[in-house]
């Protein structure tokens, strides 16, 4: 017989734009996952997500039903007043539950609502060798030179 789900599931994002106001908050990272968060009028919620680089539906699937089951198994830890996001990583399929329980309830009760775990700057690439943006002299075409 198949039972209800405990009280302590905490409700999800369910909107790209939730999920897209979360991911400009802090992050945490561990080997298993990101644990993104950020402020919220809401109460506590969570997202989940996996992307295709992490396997096949199968494993992502699986991964997804691990972090439902841990964040059910640690949900009292969650503050009150943040929004959280779960972005998994491979290692999340062979993790040890408790580890995973632990890590989760450590990412919940301790998340920062800015920044992360390191100040690190993002860059954006740079340009390939011989690309107009990486040569002096203003312009476009190859083989020109400004002359100053």
């Amino acid at each position: 017989m198949i039972q209800p789900p405990p009280r302590t599931t905490l409700p999800t994002l369910q909107k790209r734009a939730e999920f897209l106001a979360v991911a400009k908050g802090g992050r945490s990272s561990r080997r298993a996952f990101v644990m993104q968060a950020a402020a919220s009028e809401d109460g506590p919620r969570i997202g989940y997500t996996v992307t295709k680089k992490t396997g096949n539906a199968v494993e992502r699937n699986r991964i997804r039903r691990r972090f439902r089951a841990a964040v059910r198994a640690a949900a009292e830890q969650a503050r009150g007043d943040v929004d959280y996001v779960l972005v998994g990583r491979r290692a999340a399929l062979s993790a040890g539950f408790g580890d995973l329980v632990r890590e989760i309830g450590q990412c919940l009760a301790r998340a920062p609502l800015s920044g992360g775990d390191a100040a690190r700057p993002r860059h954006r690439k740079r340009p390939a060798p011989g690309h107009p943006e990486q040569r002096r002299g203003g312009s476009d075409r190859r083989g020109e030179t400004s002359s100053e």
